[in-house]
């Protein structure tokens, strides 16, 4: 081989070496921006799409097999060292029934009774005087406060928020004290403590900017314990 074929084969190689590490080069470039596009979630994060460990598809079907007994002595709990379960317990969930009208609303809870009625079916427009249907209404609450051997009894009276803040104060206060009024005829129980308040347009449970929303506010809500161990 002469000098010159020997050079030239020489300076072919470097260019083909060259072009292979360049080449390589570009491929852990792009590998590198790859995973820069997809980073991995981080430790303990559910990726989009994947059901978490335990639970159901939404509209999968549950097992109907019994669910698995729980050992709270199991080392598979992840619980601090020295900590321990809490005491199983009945969570309070209120059931809500409200008739056609809405105009009496009840809410009972594992604790609680409350019945709401609108101040429609108890009042004349801005007043405090009961109309000729408020003492029937009345008298079913004050029987079941019976029933329920109730001690202590809660009456607040609540508007809209409509005029001024202060005469809903006084409004909503004056209807707590005539169904408290009321309410004490038919109480069997002499022991029994009553809580008055008027609250005016606070605490609503609906949209003051309607005039549904409205005459839900408008209202009076009697609350006492379920059973005589409450």
């Amino acid at each position: 081989m002469t000098t010159r074929s020997r050079t030239h084969h020489r300076a072919a190689a470097a260019i083909a070496v060259t072009a292979l590490i360049l080449a390589g080069g570009h491929l852990l470039g792009a590998t590198s921006a790859h995973a820069d596009d997809k980073p991995s979630p981080p430790p303990g994060a559910t990726p989009t799409g994947a059901t978490p460990t335990g639970s159901v598809p939404p509209g999968t079907e549950a097992s109907s097999s019994a669910p698995v007994a729980i050992d709270s002595n199991s080392p598979g709990l992840k619980i601090p060292q020295g900590g321990t379960l809490a005491p199983a317990k009945v969570l309070d969930i209120a059931e809500v029934v409200e008739d056609l009208g809405g105009e009496q609303r009840r809410q009972e809870t594992n604790q609680n009774v409350m019945m709401a009625l609108q101040s429609e079916v108890l009042f004349p427009e801005n007043s405090a005087v009961f109309n000729a249907q408020a003492a029937a209404r009345i008298l079913a609450i004050a029987n079941e406060i019976n029933q329920q051997k109730a001690t202590r009894v809660r009456v607040f009276g609540f508007t809209d928020d409509q005029g001024s803040y202060e005469h809903g104060k006084e409004l909503s206060k004056q209807r707590a004290d005539a169904v408290h009024a009321e309410l004490a005829k038919t109480v069997t129980n002499p022991a029994v403590v009553f809580d008055i308040r008027g609250y005016s347009e606070d605490y609503p449970i609906a949209d003051n900017s309607t005039e549904e929303g409205r005459k839900k506010n408008r209202r009076v809500e009697i609350t006492f314990p379920r059973g005589s161990d409450k």
